[in-house]
């Protein structure tokens, strides 16, 4: 087992890596996501899985009748946020075909039909979306929705799919699919430090927090940055820092957390106040009450400051995802397998396991992460874990898939 998956990921870490960073930069329909691609198609086709693309883009590799129903299914994703660590996602999928492995040494027959995926566009570093391949898969991404998504370079979702290859025209809910699966289980490596803190190499999933993205348009009046004096400035860069310490200050009252992680600015020059910032707030917290709560804080504040200093301020919410609770019949399923000593914990990071969950049961699988680090190069986890994940996954599906 630890020869293939080492393999493996000797053969998938160079790809789309930053020299300069040491992160990857594997945006959705770039030359580095068409490479991971390749990768995952040559793993399935030297296993003998019989490979295809949905119409969305999601890459499945399937053992036995994938029209059979009733199948389970494991994977992740393959994309990156930018300069992202090299486990988020890729461990899902590495260890998935790694299980698939160990399962076969151990000469288990299937019972059930069974499938890797590879979801298209999780992280939605490109087109500002997260986890498009199951949103659009599970119908909640329309088509028209899809289509109106644009890059940073104003090029649109479906002219990227076609210019790597794939025909937008069906891109769209897929319930057949969807009708066939029976289980849906996620490897994740964990976004935080509970499994460090516990002594545990893995946990099961419980809940994945409420969290959205909402983007803050603040326009002021360009002007010029050393004859402008300072109280005849429409600075929008000043409301936005003040709503930033706003968001510190809403999460922390109410034990949540948020954070603005991008900003665009117009027209971006050192010695011109700008005329436009825009910034996007990303914030997540335990219960709906308690994300409403911080969400309304930092918007309250931000028109607040916005009046005092005379910015329009314009707020979107760009996505939301309620509260995820996974299937309880499959979690106890997989701690039933597991032992009961495994440990069941929450998240505040999205998936597309739960994007799956209003439609097939889904589960996780957690595997210790020994800085908590995530989204980053210095994202880690030892091999004596990812190998201790690649055996509770492989023992999971043989529960599953071969009784």
């Amino acid at each position: 087992m630890s020869e293939t998956f080492h393999a493996m990921w000797r053969s998938l870490r160079p790809i789309g890596r930053s020299a300069a960073s040491g992160g990857y930069r594997r945006y959705a329909w770039t030359g580095a996501d068409a490479d991971c691609r390749l990768w995952f198609r040559m793993q399935a086709e030297a296993r003998r899985l019989d490979y295809e693309v949905d119409r969305n883009g999601n890459q499945w590799a399937w053992l036995g009748d994938r029209e059979a129903g009733d199948a389970v299914v494991t994977g992740s994703h393959l994309d990156s946020v930018p300069d992202g660590g090299a486990f988020d996602g890729p461990l899902g999928v590495v260890s998935a075909f790694a299980a698939l492995d160990e399962l076969r040494s151990r000469g288990v027959r299937f019972t059930r039909p069974f499938a890797v995926v590879n979801f298209a566009d999780e992280e939605g570093a490109r087109f500002g979306l997260a986890c498009v391949g199951s949103r659009l898969v599970s119908g909640q991404l329309t088509k028209e929705q899809a289509y109106a998504l644009r890059d940073a370079d104003g090029i649109s979702l479906p002219e990227a799919m076609e210019a790597a290859g794939h025909d937008p025209a069906a891109i769209g809910p897929d319930p057949g699919r969807l009708a066939r699966i029976g289980a849906f289980v996620e490897l994740h490596v964990e976004q935080g430090r509970a499994l460090d803190l516990s002594g545990d190499a893995i946990g099961i999933a419980s809940a994945i927090w409420p969290h959205g993205r909402w983007r803050y348009d603040f326009a002021g009046e360009a002007n010029h940055a050393g004859t402008t004096r300072l109280v005849d400035r429409r600075d929008p860069m000043l409301t936005y820092a003040e709503t930033v310490l706003a968001a510190r200050r809403e999460a922390e009252l109410a034990g949540a957390v948020a954070t603005f992680g991008k900003i665009a600015v117009e027209p971006n020059g050192v010695n011109a106040i700008p005329s436009l910032v825009r910034g996007w707030l990303d914030a997540r917290a335990a219960d709906h009450e308690a994300l409403d709560t911080v969400v309304a804080g930092i918007e309250a504040a931000a028109h607040e400051h916005a009046a005092r200093q005379g910015i329009d301020l314009t707020v979107v919410r760009e996505s939301f995802t309620p509260v995820v609770e996974f299937a309880h019949t499959l979690r106890d399923e997989l701690a039933g397998i597991l032992g009961e000593k495994t440990p069941v914990l929450g998240t505040g990071a999205g998936h597309d396991a739960g994007i799956l969950s209003g439609s097939v049961p889904t589960a996780m699988l957690f595997v210790r992460n020994p800085t908590g680090v995530s989204h980053s190069p210095a994202e880690s986890a030892a091999e004596d874990d990812c190998a201790a994940g690649v055996l509770a996954l492989a023992d999971v599906l043989e529960g599953l898939a071969c009784r």
